[in-house]
């Protein structure tokens, strides 16, 4: 049994996922992310909570959640920068935001900021090559990125 349980809004939303595929399987991406938006992160105890929700095993669960990038497994800084490490983007000077990161805030990729602040992490492509160099900050992207703007951003989320 888990200790994890989804809030009253976001119970009523899993049963809303539930009603749109003819298979309860089906809804394990949405339960997961569920979870991540309740709590930051997928918890060993939310895996057995969302098992136990699908009928499943808590290692199925596993599984699934460690297979995709999106799902953190452990907690983060309450501001979430994804950092696209592709060819388009290194290409455009990512290198250089990755490194005014690390000096402005004092982490590397992989890594959350001692104020609980910020977390970096490198993924693949986001589809924005475009905009290269580019990143998501808690989900926004944000594109064309120059030291400036970068600086902007990291300003923005200290207040």
């Amino acid at each position: 049994m888990s200790t994890f349980k989804y809030t009253a809004e976001n119970e009523i939303k899993f049963q809303e996922y539930v009603s749109k595929y003819p298979k309860i399987d089906s809804c394990m991406l949405p339960a997961l992310w569920l979870v991540q938006e309740q709590i930051g992160w997928v918890s060993p105890e939310a895996m057995i909570y969302v098992a136990e929700k699908l009928g499943k095993t808590p290692i199925q669960v596993y599984e699934v959640a460690t297979f995709y990038t999106m799902f953190n497994l452990k907690p983060i800084g309450k501001h979430h920068i994804e950092l696209c490490k592709t060819l388009s983007c290194m290409l455009c000077g990512s290198q250089k935001i990755k490194n005014y990161i690390k000096e402005t805030i004092g982490i590397e990729a992989g890594q959350t900021s001692a104020d609980g602040l910020f977390h970096l992490s490198e993924v693949e492509c986001m589809g924005a090559c475009g905009g290269a160099p580019m990143f998501a900050l808690n989900g926004e992207y944000h594109e064309k990125l120059t030291i400036e703007k970068v600086d902007e951003l990291i300003k923005e989320c200290k207040k």
